[in-house]
């Protein structure tokens, strides 16, 4: 492996890293209506656990409704019985063959929680980041132990590795700063 090679590497990663950060911000709750929101809800479809998206069609009726449309007749109840069971706070109802999950308004105290949610989200994501900037270098240091490298390259190596790692923990802080903005708006 050469420090070109892990470069490209840990910048993949610290880039794997940001995409799961913002899936993980996608589910967190505001006040708002979001269909990926339900994305981490499994449904008991013929005795197997399947993710609600592959057993029906959800979407926005409104900024604070979702409607979730079930594929087959029999799947609405267990559908319901899911989202009402999920940690989300949510309180499904039926309407025919239509199931309605209206987003009831979070109270103060419930934002602040989220907020402290985010943040902690954030916090893991920069802590994935740091760890893949201290495995980074330590491979350029073995490749200088191991004279396939000079002491110059690894400088230069651990310099561009640091600015990666800045630029990544700044794109952390912005999309948990944008978040925490989304969910403290009434």
């Amino acid at each position: 492996m050469t420090i070109a090679d892990i470069k490209k590497t840990v910048e993949a990663k610290m880039d794997q890293s940001i995409e799961a950060l913002k899936s993980n911000l996608s589910r967190i709750r505001t006040g708002r209506a979001n269909p990926s929101l339900l994305d981490a809800i499994h449904v008991d479809y013929y005795g197997a656990m399947v993710p609600l998206s592959q057993v029906a069609n959800v979407a926005l009726i409104d900024a604070r409704t979702i409607s979730v449309q079930p594929w087959e007749k029999g799947m609405g109840a267990k559908i319901e019985k899911a989202i009402r069971e999920s940690d989300l706070g949510l309180n499904p109802a039926s309407m025919g063959d239509l199931i309605r999950v209206p987003m009831p308004p979070m109270s103060e105290e419930r934002r602040k929680e989220m907020t402290k949610l985010v943040r902690n989200e954030g916090e893991n994501s920069k802590i994935a980041v740091r760890n893949l900037r201290r495995d980074a270098n330590e491979s350029v240091k073995k490749l200088v132990k191991d004279k396939q490298a000079s002491e110059d390259d690894q400088k230069r190596c651990e310099a561009d590795i640091q600015k990666l790692t800045d630029k990544h923990v700044a794109t952390i802080d912005q999309l948990v700063t944008a978040k925490e903005q989304e969910v403290m708006a009434v």
